[in-house]
């Protein structure tokens, strides 16, 4: 799934392609995709200009003029895919590497678009186009208002590299929490952005087992974990992401982040730090690893 890094990646690359260029038509190829009526997705998109593109969490927000918005969320699986004229840019779930050519491919130079995972696809005046792939159909786009906007931003957590992110409001959130780490830094409703690949990556950072109860943890281990969010999500941001299965960035090149992983996707291989065995459970309903001897 992809996570803040990567949402954050897309947003910046999209801002560089599409802010102020007219829509001038919409196709909705599957309307389990979209959470509007076909009408009201329509005429809330065609003829407008996106003029700034935004983020909460994991949510993309596509401002359109007059206060009305165009919210993306990718879920599980889901794709935004540029194309002007030969060139393909794209972000979000990653294929099978066959669906983008050979292993460490940079430039997804055969994917074709559309395809049978194309859901939405919006057409500008200069003939680029923006599809909304997802194979499993998790993702959505909604054309809404101010007021809708505002309350499903509402329902977000505090969100990480914001100012609204200080060490009280984070170390608030564990105070008689009987959960797991793991759960509490999952939740999106408490803490905006994460998901399972940069939990893991925090814990180890901080020297945390994920598996400790929220509510026990000491004020200097809640610090280290505040730390640890930031410089994590800070550094997967500047290498534009974590790749998995050819993830592309909007220059056509791949996601550097995965080359500084310590132990997400790595159960039973050696703990880069001390060699142990990286230990691998289900913890919150996700695939889980951790160093038994460097986290405590």
């Amino acid at each position: 799934m992809p996570e803040l890094p990567e949402v954050e990646t897309i947003r910046r690359d999209l801002c560089q392609k599409i802010l102020n260029k007219k829509i001038v038509k919409v196709n909705i190829v599957n309307p389990k995709s979209v959470r509007n009526s076909r009408r009201v997705f329509l005429s809330g998109l065609r003829g407008k200009k996106i003029k700034s593109i935004d983020r909460v969490g994991k949510l993309m927000v596509f401002c359109l003029p007059k206060k009305e918005f165009l919210l993306v969320h990718l879920k599980m699986t889901g794709q935004l895919i540029y194309k002007q004229g030969k060139k393909i840019i794209a972000g979000g779930h990653g294929e099978p590497e066959s669906a983008f050519g050979r292993p460490g491919d940079k430039v997804m130079a055969n994917l074709a678009v559309p395809n049978k995972h194309t859901r939405v696809i919006i057409t500008f005046a200069d003939k680029s186009k923006l599809f909304f792939n997802d194979l499993r159909l998790f993702g959505y786009m909604k054309k809404v208002g101010r007021a809708e906007k505002d309350k499903i931003a509402a329902a977000f957590g505090i969100e990480p590299l914001t100012r609204g992110f200080s060490l009280a409001k984070f170390a608030a959130i564990f105070k008689n929490r009987k959960t797991s780490l793991k759960a509490i830094l999952l939740n999106q409703n408490l803490i905006a952005g994460l998901g399972n690949i940069y939990v893991d990556e925090v814990c180890f950072r901080a020297g945390l087992k994920p598996n400790r109860s929220a509510g026990n943890l000491a004020k200097t281990e809640i610090a280290k974990l505040y730390q640890a969010i930031q410089f994590i999500l800070k550094k997967a941001i500047a290498k534009r992401g974590t790749t998995f299965n050819n993830y592309i960035d909007a220059d056509g090149n791949k996601g550097n982040f995965i080359k500084y992983l310590q132990v997400y996707g790595q159960g039973g291989a050696p703990c880069k730090k001390c060699r142990n065995l990286l230990k691998k459970m289900r913890l919150a309903g996700r695939g889980t690893v951790f160093c038994e001897k460097c986290q405590k």
